[in-house]
């Protein structure tokens, strides 16, 4: 018996399935391709490095011999102890939580998603290792059983072996199962190849799940849980041919950022626009920035507050208005510091230290705030600190939108001193500034406003720009989410 004699996924009703507990395959039921080479690649380059990636790529030949003409088990323990070995556990952890989630998402199955999410229990069974898949599907699925391969550890160390039974394939997926439920047949079993069918046929119900490249993946707003949070260098799903063609660049991009980082710190800012543009930094610009302030006594410089998108933000503000403005944050790498070509100061976090400084820097002129922990890759904005709505009414929000198309420019998790380098190691970055209106007297703290409404507002009209939606998430969540601590750069870093 095939699987292509069960009905095809299309034929199963949806009426009466909030009590019936569905079993489903991952890779190529519940996602629609079967190729699992990106996601051990992700967790490869993200953990162990570019090194690793090309290992990791050298194998892959051998590892697909095996997988589609050989074992399909004996060509999984093969990627799993190269991807693994020696690997921190917590690792390995923290890159399923933060960086696979998001592309796992991009590739769910339309009519499997149909099907499983009208389903009161959910069961997964997978030949990848849980480790890495547990997280999204419980997360952001909703799936109460995991069920997929299990790694062998040693003093907290992944060994790159795979514990007894072995990997969770064929019958080693009905045997699991059997453990699982018993005597009770689960109502739904989603199957796509003839390994599957020995769990399928311990289902009531069993459909087949054809494989088609040009179904489209499920609209990520459909997903019962948006995924806010994302954290990883790579933009791009690495299949084998996007790894090599990423291996093959990265020593050319470090040499060029290197260059690129040279003529950010040490030309003058005046100077930088056209140098920028001709080794391939693309900056445009949109509004009307407003004019410099011909100081006074009693008038302050324009605060401008940004979103995030990478330690570059102030530079390019600064590139674009002609001149060197000085910028705040309350967490930034001593490196970074050290290689800005622009005034950088790291506040305190306490308030009456932080008002002195800000005024002071006011007083001499323009400055630039831009809350960390907005990325490109986070669908919403951080609300700045209140603290600055109330010692300037000079406001002016700046939107800032960037391009990349290999590698993203900010961590939570990995090293913050390179983000600068991963950003500028991109072909051609471009970062898209668009200066809105300087906050009206009646949007100002002068007009009765509090802080706090003035901070809000100044977020809104950044998020409408953008087409982003403000959340109540604050920089810290992100971090504990993404890294498990609060964010925090340490000054001997």
């Amino acid at each position: 018996m095939g699987i292509t004699t069960f009905p095809t996924i299309e034929k199963c009703t949806l009426e009466g399935r909030a009590r019936d507990t569905i079993v489903a395959n991952l890779d190529g039921t519940l996602l629609r391709s079967k190729a699992s080479f990106a996601y051990f690649a992700l967790v490869a380059f993200d953990v162990g490095g570019v090194l690793r990636l090309l290992f990791l790529l050298l194998v892959s030949p051998f590892f697909s011999i095996l997988y589609y003409f050989i074992s399909e088990s004996v060509g999984l323990q093969v990627i799993i102890f190269v991807t693994f070995v020696g690997m921190k556990v917590s690792d390995i952890e923290s890159a399923a939580r933060a960086v696979l989630p998001k592309f796992y998402s991009e590739d769910l199955h339309p009519e499997s998603w149909r099907v499983f999410s009208s389903c009161g229990g959910r069961c997964v069974l997978t030949s990848t290792p849980r480790i890495m898949v547990e997280p999204f599907l419980k997360d952001y699925l909703g799936v109460d059983i995991v069920l997929g391969t299990e790694i062998e550890t040693y003093k907290g160390r992944a060994t790159g072996f795979v514990r007894s039974p072995g990997v969770l394939v064929g019958k080693n997926k009905a045997n699991a199962l059997r453990r699982i439920f018993g005597e009770t047949q689960p109502e739904i079993g989603l199957g796509n190849c003839d390994t599957e069918i020995p769990y399928m046929t311990l289902c009531k119900e069993r459909y087949y799940v054809p494989r088609n490249p040009r179904i489209k993946a499920l609209c990520i707003n459909k997903l019962p849980k948006p995924i806010i949070f994302h954290d990883a260098r790579l933009i791009k799903k690495p299949t084998p041919l996007t790894s090599l063609l990423i291996i093959l660049w990265i020593p050319f991009g470090f040499l060029l950022a290197c260059v690129r980082l040279s003529v950010m710190s040490l030309l003058p800012i005046p100077l930088q626009y056209y140098v920028l543009l001709a080794i391939g930094i693309r900056l445009t610009i949109k509004g009307t920035p407003p004019p410099r302030i011909k100081k006074s006594k009693d008038q302050s410089g324009v605060l401008f507050v940004s979103c995030h998108r990478t330690l570059c933000d102030p530079i390019f503000l600064s590139v674009l208005l002609s001149r060197s403005i000085p910028a705040v944050t309350y967490s930034l790498s001593r490196f970074s510091e050290i290689i800005s070509p622009i005034k950088t100061v790291r506040l305190t976090r306490e308030r009456a230290s932080d008002a002195s400084i800000i005024k002071q820097l006011l007083k001499k002129g323009d400055l630039i705030i831009f809350p960390e922990g907005t990325t490109s890759r986070e669908p919403f904005l951080l609300r700045f600190s209140s603290l600055f709505a109330e010692l300037t009414d000079e406001i002016v929000p700046v939107a800032m939108e960037n391009k990349m198309s290999m590698f993203h420019g900010t961590t939570t998790r990995g090293w913050k001193w390179m983000d600068a380098f991963f950003f500028l190691m991109n072909p051609r970055p471009t970062y898209e500034i668009t200066f809105l209106n300087k906050l009206s007297y009646e949007f100002t703290c002068k007009s009765g406003k509090s802080s706090h409404e003035v901070a809000n507002y100044v977020q809104k009209v950044i998020a409408e720009t953008l087409s982003y939606e403000c959340t109540t998430f604050t920089r810290k969540d992100k971090y504990m989410a993404l890294a498990r601590n609060d964010g925090t750069v340490v000054k001997n870093t």
